[in-house]
Order: structure tokens, then sequence, then C-alpha cells
């Protein structure tokens, strides 16, 4: 929603109507969060509520605290709005939650900046169908939401195509440890991977742990109680001064630097990589090299100490060989800049990536991490030529398989004792040969192989189709070509993960 955190300062009714009063607050925090800006983003909070927010019968019932509370605070609609210009004149971003229809139309005409869904108004419809229609961010609180209604909300808000954030909340005043629930965090995330997630907090000022174990599970949005005690106006239990919210910020930057980067590898330290160096293993040669002669991982061993530019055992794999530039004895370290790599690794590279590209131009979805398969028959050279990615997405009694084959790719002719299958066209085309006779099949095309019947398949233009079929069972491929079988690199496994 904004380029840095977002913290969202809650005035509510502490201003106690009082314009003087609720400027105040505004600058005092103005001068509390001003050496924090270049850490997160800061929007200041009103509430708003039209006399109609009360039924005509009880709007003179001081006997009900809300109703009390709500009637005493309520500023005039002129200093409510000299509330918010000031808002916006120290440099906060404007911020506003109305409770009732009349309020949003008010909020409207004073164009604030992102407007809020409180708890208690959430999947009021009516409410949030007149405020929806606003061009702008809004943020909206879940405590005692279900989660049936959460997925309505979402969905309502995501079809509308809003920018919006939902809030883990608690409606507890003061709210306990015990009653905390900070892992709701990690469950909406997951449940709506899309959609940016927040903490709205109401635990004691004096707790800084909830709010860094909350940046620890990748909240985006806080939002805090503040207001100004005075020898008039006291503070309720769950707002914080500004002493007690500058240590609040103070906890939350603490816990940035501890959480360190996110969406992204860490950089590592001089300290760090030094302290590694010395355990590396390093690459030894296990009997006398000629000058040109290629060898493998086979023909070297691993130990410490390293010296500088030798090759280090992270730099081996089966995917890797080596040539050598000059003559190397027994026991000698393999010099990086003596020998001529061959690494395989990066063809893998490439084949991930234009898998990536080939699922994502055919609006292919598939999770994120699931492992992979590149069947190369013939080695890793001959990826292009013969060879395809397999998907397992499913194996019971019952199986579903993705099979994406690169353009101009061929799979060898075989055929399987106890599996039967259904292929199924979603992208590209396939000539496919069944016992002898040639089907072409093109996107939306299904072709049935029953069990022992010999095919082969290959593509002029790449494809991406679905395998359905009955339990996948290792072995049960008989290949025309035994030779398929002899190569190291005939399976190679990885993860797709996104960028």
């Amino acid at each position: 929603m904004y380029d840095k955190p977002l913290i969202i300062l809650e005035m509510a009714n502490n201003h106690m109507g009082e314009l003087s009063h609720g400027l105040r607050i505004i600058n005092d925090f103005k001068a509390v969060t001003a050496p924090y800006e270049e850490h997160f983003d800061f929007s200041f909070k009103l509430q708003l509520r039209d006399t109609s927010f009360i039924h005509p019968d009880y709007q003179n019932r001081m006997d009900i605290s809300q109703i009390k509370r709500f009637t005493e605070t309520k500023p005039p609609q002129h200093e409510f709005q000299m509330l918010k210009d000031e808002i916006e004149r120290v440099g906060f971003i404007s911020m506003c939650t109305p409770f009732d229809e009349p309020s949003v139309a008010v909020m409207l005409q004073m164009n604030f900046d992102m407007y809020k869904i409180a708890s208690c108004s959430f999947a009021d419809w009516p409410l949030m169908e007149e405020i929806v229609q606003i061009e702008r961010p809004f943020i909206i609180s879940t405590a005692g939401a279900q989660i049936c209604e959460i997925d309505n909300v979402v969905s309502f808000f995501t079809n509308r195509k809003k920018s919006f954030a939902i809030m883990h909340c608690v409606a507890a005043y003061p709210t306990e440890n015990a009653g905390l629930e900070l892992n709701q965090i990690d469950y909406l995330k997951n449940r709506y991977p899309d959609v940016s997630i927040g903490y709205s907090t109401h635990e004691k000022p004096d707790n800084l742990s909830a709010v860094q174990m909350a940046v620890a599970k990748g909240a985006v949005v806080f939002e805090k109680h503040v207001g100004v005690p005075t020898k008039q106006y006291m503070l309720n239990d769950y707002s914080c001064t500004p002493i007690q919210f500058s240590k609040w910020l103070t906890a939350m930057k603490e816990a940035y630097e501890v959480c360190g980067v996110t969406n992204r590898r860490m950089s590592f330290s001089i300290k760090e990589e030094r302290a590694l160096k010395g355990l590396y293993r390093g690459v030894f040669a296990k009997r006398d090299m000629d000058k040109g002669e290629q060898f493998t991982p086979q023909d070297v061993f691993c130990a410490i100490p390293a010296i500088e530019g030798q090759v280090i055992a992270r730099q081996l794999s089966k995917y890797v060989s080596f040539i050598a530039k000059t003559k190397i004895k027994a026991n000698e370290a393999i010099i990086l800049k003596n020998v001529e790599l061959i690494d395989k690794r990066e063809t893998v590279r490439k084949i991930v990536l234009y898998i990536k590209k080939m699922l994502a131009d055919a609006n292919v979805y598939v999770p994120d991490g699931i492992s992979c398969a590149a069947y190369a028959h013939y080695g890793l050279d001959r990826f292009d030529e013969v060879g395809a990615v397999l998907i397992n997405l499913l194996n019971r009694e019952y199986s579903k398989t993705l099979l994406i084959m690169f353009a101009g790719q061929r799979y060898p002719l075989h055929s399987h004792k106890s599996k039967e299958e259904t292929f199924y066209i979603l992208s590209g085309e396939l000539i496919v040969e069944l016992d002898g006779e040639i089907h072409e099949l093109k996107k939306g095309d299904m072709l049935t192989i029953n069990r022992e019947q010999n095919h082969s398949f290959y593509t002029k233009i790449g494809a991406i189709m679905e395998e359905i079929s009955t339990t996948y069972i290792a072995g049960d491929s008989y290949y025309d070509d035994t030779m398929v079988l002899s190569s190291d690199e005939r399976k190679t496994v990885f993860g797709l993960y996104k960028d």
C-alpha cells in the first residue's frame, strides 16, 4: 500500500471534543514520529459519527456509556475539519472511520487520504456499499469476524479492484497477552496472499513485545490508539502517551533491524564470509592429470585447508566437470584459473526460466515451490531435442501431472503396464504416435492411452498438457531404446519458486 510500513495513530475520542486538545495531540505526536519518518509512513486517524448512528429514542440516554462518550466528545463539523487540516498540514496521511452512511458523505466532502472500516462495521453491507464507491485506499479491521465473513469482504473489495489491507484485531480493551492471537497474522497472510495484512493493537502501552512479534510475522500496517493525558483528561488503558509511543516505535524499528530484508536473499557480511572461508573444503586431485584431460568429481577429493583461488566443494556437482589447462599432480590443489569449468547447472537454470515463461504465457498456475523433474533421456546436452518437464500435482489412486515440452522436443517411444493415461492439451500443439497411428492434438483436445500401448510424442511449437491417469508407479515406463535409462542426467529434480 505504501513503500514503507504504515503506522496509523488512532485518536478516536481522545480529543474529548475539544479542538485545542485535539490540535495538541496531533502536534505532540508529530514531534514523536518525525525521527522515524525514514523508516515508516504515518497516518493520523479520526472517527466520525452522524446523529443517525444512535436511535432517536436513545440520543439523550447518558446512562449508556458509549452514547454518553460519543455525544460529549463529538466536535462541531467545522472543528472536525480543522483537525483534519492540521493532520495534513504537519505531514500526516489523513484517515477517518465512518460509522454510518451520512458520515461517508461528510468524509468524502472533506477528502481524506484513506478510510478505515472499524471491526464493529465489518460486513455492515449498507455502510460498505456506500464507502466502497470512494476511490481511496481502505484499512479494514476484523475483530469478531467469522472467516466466511472475511472471505466475503475480501472478495467484495478485490472484485471492485480496491486498494485495501485487512487488520488482525482483538476487540478487548486492553487485550491481555493470552488473548492477542498473533498467529492470526500468519493465517490471514496464507489465506489471502495478495492482500496486505496488518495488526490493530489494543494491548497495554507498555507491552512492546507484541508489536515486535507482529513485525516478525510480516504485518505491514499497524494501528495504535494515542492521546495526551492532562489534569482534565485521563487516558484509557490501551492508549499511548507520546513517551510510550516513542518507545513503541523504537521497539518496532529494532524488530525490523532484527528481521532484516524481505522478499530476497540476505547479503553476507565480510565478517561472516571470513568465518566460513576457513571451513570450506578445497578440491584436490586424486591422481595425476594431463593438460587437456577432462575430469569429474569422481577424480578429486575434498579437504581443508583451502587456499586462495582454489575450487571448493560447493562448486562440485554431478553436472560439473573440468578440463585441465596444465598438468596437475595427485594431492595438488585444483586452482580455478588452471581449469576450464563445464557447468551444466546453467542449462537447468535456463530450463527453469523457460518453464516459468511458458506457464505464465499460458495462464497456467502451479503451487509455489512445487517439485518438478526435467527428463533428459540422453543427457542435458540433448535436452532441447529429447526430453520434457513433468510436474506431479497429485498421485493417489488417480494422478494428475503437468507435462511441458519446448518447441522441437520429442519424448521417446515407451509404454506402461500398469498406468492408463489421458492427455489434455492446455497450450500449444502435440503430435502423438500411438501404436503407429499419428494423432495431431491442439489446445482443448484429449487423447487416452491404454495400458501397454506404445506411444511417443513430439511438438513443433511447444506444448503444455495435463496427464490424467491411474496411480503413477515408479519403473512402470518401458522404453523401446534401453539407452534412455543409462544417462546419469536423465532426471533432474528442482523446485519451481516464484521470483
